[in-house]
Parts: structure tokens; sequence; C-alpha cells
């Protein structure tokens, strides 16, 4: 057996059923191995190392497993680090393979050479390992395996070439050899009872107690619910938690921060305590004000609480079984006006969303394309959302239910993820329909070269749907909404625009379902066909870059001020954008002008 074959074997071991990668001969000997464990763990070809590291965050996310991904050296490397950067940023286990160059070679300046050890060193802070002899293994590679599944990060193990083809041999029972064994124990830290204490007198002395939910809530649904219900409280969702807890609810008041709702917003303006649990969320202007809010943050990870907000008390400890040990020991609110108003204002914003979604655009609304998809939304269904003003409307008006899922790029925002995060979910659940709401900035980026990667994959899954939405206003609209609302400069069309692709004729070239929509009235029709495709499906929604992505917060001034670099410039295509925007931003606006 050789090294490789060993790698491989062990990761078998842990029940790795899918590696995310792209060949190269720095990996050969894995290669070779691969060919001959007959492709276990299934060795998945992506188009490029970014795209196999995104894949296998994708995989991470929604399946709650490990990701795996590798590369060659040098090159191959590199490429991975964006989609690693993700999943470290956004606290998603996965474990990078690389390859390096010979042993013999190193400290040569030899082709492909690069010191991993450093460039890693960042990014796979937690653990990051070269193997030169075959008797680190098992152990380099079951740290790597532990360490990213229970600290929910990024490890990585280089293997040069001339290693990976080495007869492996076990560590011995010697001086300096180091042993291993498999798998690691569930395990739910729980805080100290009198910390519970503290946090329940905090929580029972308010009279409007609001919650804010991250990723980290989504195993403590029910529990979440009951502290809710207990207190009168309302629920808003930081937007790696939009699937941690149902639309449904009418407390929920759904997404918060700038791509946010307003009940949200006004939820956290005028409460009087607050509960985070597992979330990070940056924004502290989304926050209530200091001094304003009693405050109690629950988080799993001892290093992420106490930040964004000055806390009364931060608890360590798992989400689900904190709120378990707390609801005995909360008292239930009588007076329902709180609440009530809570309930109230989120139902006024979906009327607002929906009024929104019918303003006309030329030619198509992008809040009508996302609101169309609300209502069709099959109830197992997986939804990727790209960096850029698709996040908007992904936040704002797909509402979750039960039984969905949904992600972006939450703490890295980068652009590109949504299309291959939506591939490593198919393998995670090939039984559901995957939906991926990306801008044409991000499909010309990354999305459109992994249409084939879907096209090459897509008849072993037994439910086929991946559809990919495309909001085609050959504009990077986010950007250039920022720069009108923060440097109130015009849109510099030589960064900004780009050109017009018939992204739906694409896919038609690999082999995949595609229809090009240039008209409200067939929005509609258009997603119940890709709903329905037997295949892969692009829709090339060509939409408005006139409609801006309003703040939570904002007043009809400051959108006035905002868009006065667009009302008052003078190129051709400005004119095109500006054609109607004075009468559709108050259209724009919750609830009115003001």
């Amino acid at each position: 057996m050789k090294v490789a074959d060993y790698v491989l074997q062990r990761l078998r071991e842990w029940d790795v059923e899918h590696v995310f990668a792209y060949p190269g001969d720095g990996i050969n000997g894995l290669l070779a191995a691969w060919g001959r464990a007959k492709d276990a763990p299934r060795f998945v070809q992506a188009r490029h190392e970014e795209m196999a590291a995104f894949e296998a965050v994708g995989y991470a996310k929604f399946s709650g497993r490990t990701g795996v991904c590798a590369a060659t050296s040098g090159p191959g490397a590199i490429h991975l680090l964006n989609g690693l950067y993700d999943a470290k940023l956004d606290h998603v286990p996965v474990v990078a393979i690389v390859g390096q160059t010979d042993r013999s070679a190193m400290g040569g300046s030899y082709q492909q050479e690069v010191d991993l050890l450093s460039l890693y060193k960042d990014v796979a802070s937690e653990f990051c390992e070269m193997v030169t002899v075959p008797e680190q293994l098992p152990n380099v590679l079951d740290r790597a395996l532990r360490i990213a599944a229970t600290r929910r990060t990024v490890t990585a193990v280089i293997i040069p070439a001339d290693v990976q083809e080495l007869d492996h041999e076990a560590p011995a029972h010697a001086f300096k050899q180091v042993p291993s064994s498999l798998g690691v124990g569930r395990y739910a830290p729980v805080p100290a009872d009198e910390e519970l204490h503290r946090a329940a007198e905090i929580l029972n002395s308010g009279e409007r107690p609001a919650i804010l939910v991250g990723q980290g809530a989504r195993q403590a649904r029910a529990e979440v619910e009951q502290v809710a219900e207990v207190l009168g409280a309302g629920v808003a969702k930081a937007l790696l938690g939009k699937d941690a807890l149902p639309d449904t609810l009418p407390y929920v008041t759904g997404s918060i921060g700038l791509l946010g709702t307003r009940p949200s917003y006004e939820m956290m303006r005028d409460c009087d305590t607050l509960l985070v649990i597992g979330s990070s969320f940056p924004y502290t202007q989304f926050l209530p004000e200091f001094g304003q809010a009693r405050a109690v943050q629950i988080d799993i990870d001892p290093t992420m609480v106490g930040l964004r907000y000055p806390f009364e008390l931060n608890i360590v400890g798992d989400a689900a079984e904190t709120l378990r040990r707390l609801l005995p020991l909360l008292e239930r609110h009588r007076d329902g006006a709180w609440r009530d108003g809570i309930e109230a204002g989120t139902e006024r914003w979906w009327e607002v969303m929906e009024r929104r979604a019918g303003v006309a655009a030329d030619p198509v609304n992008p809040e009508h394309v996302a609101h169309e998809l609300d209502g069709l939304l099959p109830q197992d269904a997986i939804i990727t959302a790209d960096s850029g003003s698709a996040a908007n409307w992904y936040a704002r008006h797909l509402r979750m239910r039960d039984g969905m899922r949904g992600s972006l790029s939450g703490t890295l925002a980068t652009m590109g993820p949504g299309v291959p995060y939506l591939i490593g979910a198919k393998f995670a659940h090939p039984d559901r329909p995957g939906i991926a709401l990306v801008g044409d900035g991000a499909m010309q980026m990354n999305g459109m070269a992994e249409l084939i990667t879907a096209a090459k994959y897509y008849p072993e899954w037994s439910d086929p749907r991946l559809v990919v939405a495309v909001l085609n206003n050959q504009d990077l609209n986010q950007v250039t909404w920022e720069m009108r609302a923060m440097q109130g400069a015009p849109q510099f069309e030589d960064s900004q625009a780009i050109p017009d692709v018939r992204y739906a004729d694409v896919a038609a070239l690999f082999g995949l379902g595609g229809v090009r929509v240039e008209r409200p009235e067939d929005v509609a029709p258009a997603w119940r066909q890709a709903l329905a495709a037997d295949r892969p499906f692009v829709i090339d929604f060509r939409t408005d870059p006139a409609v801006p992505p309003i703040p939570p917060h904002a007043t009809w001034d400051q959108i006035k001020a905002s868009a006065s670099s667009v009302l008052h410039g003078d190129s051709d295509r400005g004119n095109v954008v500006r054609q109607g925007l004075k009468a559709k931003l108050q259209d724009f606006l919750p609830g009115g002008a003001g």
C-alpha cells in the first residue's frame, strides 16, 4: 500500500464520500490511488480549484458534514484559497489536501514550488501540516479532520509528490512515533447554573425583548420558538441564519442589516432587552443603541462572544442545550402589545414587498423575479444566493418554510459561490431541488464554467433539478449603488458595465435547459418551466439596473440624496437608467415617503 492509497482509505474510514478537486501532477500519486480505489471516495471534478473549494463549502453547509477538497501544488493550491477563506470566515469545516513538489527539490526554486506552509498558515491557522514520512499518517490526517469538524474551521494537509508514492508504514510503538485513532464523540457544552440565572434575570427584566439568531441556532429551532413565546419577543435573522427559523411564524421579522427588513430594523431600534443566539452579525449600527438594551449572547465558540455589542453577559454553550436549561428560569410576559406591534409591522412589510415587486421596470423588476419564486418554492428546496444585489432580493423576498435550506457567502461576501455552492449541495442531497439566485457579474466570473460541472454530474442525481437564475442587468449593480450612496458618485461605466451574454443559450450548448425572459408576464412561467425540467436549467432574466436596493432604515430624503448622481449624470446609458427613476423610487420606499 502506498501513502496515497492509505490517505484514501483513511478518508473512507472517516466516512468521507466526496472530494471536490481538480487534477495536477502534484497529486498524481493520489490520482493513481483513486483509480486503484475505484473512485472511493468520489472524485468530483470541478472546472477550477476555487470552484472545488466552494463546492466543498456548499457540501459542508448543506450536509452538516466536513467538506474535503484537493488540488495540486503551486497554482492549484493557490487557487483554493478564496474558497477556503470563505469556509473559515463562515465557520464551516473544510479539509484541504494539497500536493507539493518532491522533497529533494524543495528550496531549489523548482517549478511550481511555493512555500505552502507559509501560504496556508493563516487560512488553516488551527491545523496545517506537511507529511514528510509515511509514519506521520494517520495522525496528521486524523487531526485535520477532527479539528475541522470540532472547531468548524479550515485545516490543511500538504503531501509532497514523492511522499505520495512511498510505501505506507504505520507509526510504531516507539519513541517519537505518534499513533492515532478514528472519530470524535458528540458533545454539547453548557454554561454554569449561575450564568443561566444571570441570563434569566436580564431577560426577565425587559418589556420589549428582541432575539437575533444566526446559523448557530439552526439546530435549536424548537428551543428558540419556546423562548420567543415565553418572552413575547420578535426574532430577527442574520443572513447565515435565514433558514434557522421559518418566516411563516408571524413574529419572525426576517433578515437584519443593510439587506434586511424594516421590521427587523424597528425592533432593534425600540427593544430594551436583546438575546443573540449563534450569530456574529457584524453591523453594530443595526443593533440597539449602546446603553439602550440589556443584552445576552449565547455562542458555542468562546472566541466569538463579547463581539459586536456591549453584552452584559456572554454565555459559551451549545444553543439548544443552553436554551433548554434557560427556559424554566424565564418568566412569561403577559403584556402582548410589544409582540402585537412586531407582528403587525412584519405583516405590513410583506405587503410592501408585494407592492415593490409589482412596480413597473425596464424590462423586468428583479424584485418581481424573486417574489414570483417565493410562491413557487418546493417545500424541500435548497437555495443559494451570490454576493451582489441578488443577495438583497434573496434576503427580502424569499420566505423560508419548514424543510427549506438556504445560504450564501456571509462574512467574506465573495463573488462567485452561488453556482458551486449549489453543486456541492446536490452531492449532499441529490434528491432535493436546488435554486441559485446569481447576478450576471458572478455568472460571468464563475457560474458559466460550473454549468459544465452540473452537466457532467446531473444524471447521477435522483432529482436532476438545479435552477440557475441570472439577474442580467449588464451592471455590477451592488457596487454601482454603493458608489452612489457612499461616495455620491455616478456610475463609472468602465468599471461597472458588463457585456450582455445569452446565458440560456450557453446552457443549451452544454446540453442543459434554458430560457431568456424579457417581459414581466413571462417570469412565473419561466420559473414553472425550470422547476419542472428534467435537467439543470438556466433562466436569463433581463432585469432593470435602476431598481434600488434600499436599506431598511432609509428615509425619502436619504434616498433622493444617494440617487442624485444618477439623476444628474449625462451619459447615454445613464439616461436609460435614470428614465422613470424619480417616479420609481418613492414606490420602492417601505410604507411610502419617509
